[in-house]
C-alpha cells in the first residue's frame, strides 16, 4: 500500500527516506530521526558501509578486526571527532607508518625511521634509491609552491614530469603513498588534479618533515561508533533491502524496494554517486552530468594471516605496506597490519590486503569483501563543485564521502550538509 505524502503547498517533511547506511546516511538519520519519521534502506547485510568490523577466532580467542575504515585524526576530522565525543566513544592512538616492497627493483623500506629506510643494506648501493631520498625535500618545496600559485592546477602526472622527478621517486614513493591513501592504482593517480592531492598532503603533514597529526582508532573496532550512533533509531534501518527505483513527483517521493512502493516527503541519497544516478527514474540533465562524472574503482579486500605480501625484511614492515608489482597495469596492492593499527595481540598476524588476492594462501583467508572507492580526477573535482545545483531539487538531497576527499570526515560533513539543506527547505 502506498502511503500518501503531504501536498506540495503544505510541504513539511514528515517521512524521510535515506538510501544507504554508510557514515553519511547514518549521520543524516541521527540528526533527523528525533523530529521526523526516518527510514534507512541498506542493500548490504551490515550497517556502516566501509565501516565493517568482523569477528574472527584465532586459537581460543576472538578478535574484532576493521576491514574498511580504520583510522582518523582529530586535526583533519573535526566533524567526526565531534561526533565521537557526542557519542562518548573511546579511542586509542595508533601509528601510521608506511612501508614498501618493490617486486621490480627489490627495494624495501619503512619511511618511519632511518633504520627502516635502510632496512635492506643493499639500498645504500642503489643510486636510484639514494636519489629518491634526496628528492623528497624538493617534492615538499615544489608542492608548497604550487599551493601558493593562484589557480594553476595541472594533473599530478603533468606536475611530476614538469619538475622532473625521477621514475623511482614516482613509482616507489609518491604514487604508492597516494595509492595507499585513495586505494587507486598509479596509472589513475597521475590524472588526479595536483593541487587537490597536494593540499590533502599538506593538511595531513605530508609536505614537510615537521609535526604530523596523531592518528587514532576506535577502541574495540570501528563498529563501536556505529552501534552508539544508531542505538536510538536501529529499528528504522532495513538491511538487505536494496532500493530498486526512486520516482519523484511534486507532492512526494516514491521508493521502490522488495517491500513494495512506499511514499515519502523527501529522500536523502547517501550512497555512491553512480548508484544514486542509477536509482533515479527520471534524472535531470544536470543530475546525470554531475553524478555520472565521478568514477569508482572496485577493490577486493581480504582479511588473512599470510605474511608473504609484506616486505620480507621485518625492519621494512609498517602499518601500511605497499607492494609494487612486476606489471605496471596491476591494481593497487596495500596490506594493512591490523596488529599494529588496532593494538591486537594475536599469535598470528591479522592482515587486510587490497587486491593481489590470488597470491594469498587460501588456507589463511578469513574473509573476502568488495569495496568501491571514488577516483578524484579533474572531472570529479569539477562535478563536486556543482553539487549545490542539485541539492534539494525535487525533494532529493545528496550525501556521501564522494562529495569531498572520499574519507570519513567527508562523509560526516556531507551528511550534515544534506540535513541542513533539507531543514532550510522546510522554511
Amino acid at each position: 500500500m502506498v502511503r500518501r505524502a503531504l501536498p506540495v503547498e503544505e510541504f513539511r517533511v514528515v517521512r524521510v527516506a535515506i538510501v544507504g547506511a554508510g557514515i553519511s546516511g547514518l549521520v543524516a538519520a541521527h540528526r533527523l530521526h528525533r523530529d521526523h519519521e526516518v527510514e534507512v534502506f541498506e542493500a548490504s547485510s551490515w550497517i556502516g558501509g566501509h565501516t565493517h568490523t568482523v569477528s574472527v577466532e584465532l586459537g581460543d580467542r576472538e578478535y574484532e578486526v576493521d576491514t574498511g575504515f580504520i583510522v582518523y585524526n582529530e586535526q583533519n576530522y573535526p566533524h567526526f571527532t565531534s561526533l565521537l565525543r557526542e557519542l562518548q566513544v573511546e579511542t586509542d592512538p595508533t601509528v601510521m607508518s608506511f612501508g614498501l616492497r618493490s617486486e621490480r627493483s627489490g627495494v624495501e623500506y619503512n619511511g618511519d625511521s632511518l633504520a627502516g629506510l635502510f632496512a635492506k643494506p643493499s639500498n645504500l648501493l642503489r643510486p636510484s634509491y639514494l636519489r629518491m631520498l634526496a628528492e623528497v625535500p624538493r617534492f615538499y618545496r615544489a608542492g608548497n609552491e604550487l599551493l601558493t600559485q593562484g589557480d594553476r592546477d595541472p594533473s599530478l602526472g603533468e606536475w611530476l614530469d614538469e619538475h622532473r622527478f625521477s621514475r623511482t621517486f614516482c613509482e616507489e614513493h609518491v604514487l604508492p603513498m597516494a595509492g595507499a591513501i585513495w586505494s587507486a592504482e598509479p596509472r589513475l593517480l597521475r590524472d588526479f588534479p595536483a593541487r587537490s592531492l597536494l593540499q590533502f598532503f599538506a593538511n595531513h603533514g605530508l609536505l614537510s618533515l615537521g609535526e604530523r597529526p596523531q592518528w587514532r582508532v576506535i577502541r574495540g573496532g570501528s563498529h563501536r561508533y556505529v552501534e552508539a550512533l544508531t542505538r536510538s533509531f536501529r529499528e528504522q534501518i532495513r538491511t538487505e533491502t536494496a532500493v530498486r527505483r526512486i520516482l519523484r513527483e511534486p507532492d512526494g517521493v516514491t521508493v521502490e524496494s522488495r517491500r513494495g512502493a512506499e511514499r515519502f516527503d523527501a529522500v536523502v541519497m547517501a550512497c555512491h554517486s553512480d548508484q544514486a544516478l542509477s536509482l533515479l527514474a527520471d534524472p535531470t540533465g544536470t543530475e546525470a552530468a554531475l553524478l555520472g562524472a565521478i568514477r569508482y574503482q572496485p577493490n577486493e579486500v581480504v582479511l588473512h594471516t599470510d605474511e608473504r605480501l609484506l616486505p620480507r625484511s621485518r625492519r621494512a614492515r609498517a602499518a601500511w605496506n605497499y607492494l609494487v608489482p612486476t606489471s605496471a597495469s596491476d591494481l593497487v596492492t596495500v596490506t594493512y597490519d591490523m596488529n599494529r593499527l588496532q593494538h591486537i595481540d594475536s599469535a598470528e598476524p591479522l592482515l587486510v590486503t587490497l587486491n593481489q588476492t590470488a597470491a594469498i594462501d587460501p588456507d589463511r583467508v578469513l574473509g573476502r569483501w568488495q569495496y568501491a572507492h571514488p577516483l578524484f580526477d579533474g572531472a570529479a573535482i569539477e562535478a563536486q563543485a556543482g553539487i549545490e545545483k542539485i541539492q534539494g531539487a525535487r525533494r532529493t538531497f545528496y550525501a556521501g564521502a564522494w562529495c569531498g576527499y572520499g574519507f570519513h570526515e567527508d562523509g560526516v560533513r556531507s551528511g550534515l550538509s544534506a540535513v541542513d539543506a533539507l531543514r532550510k527547505q522546510l522554511g
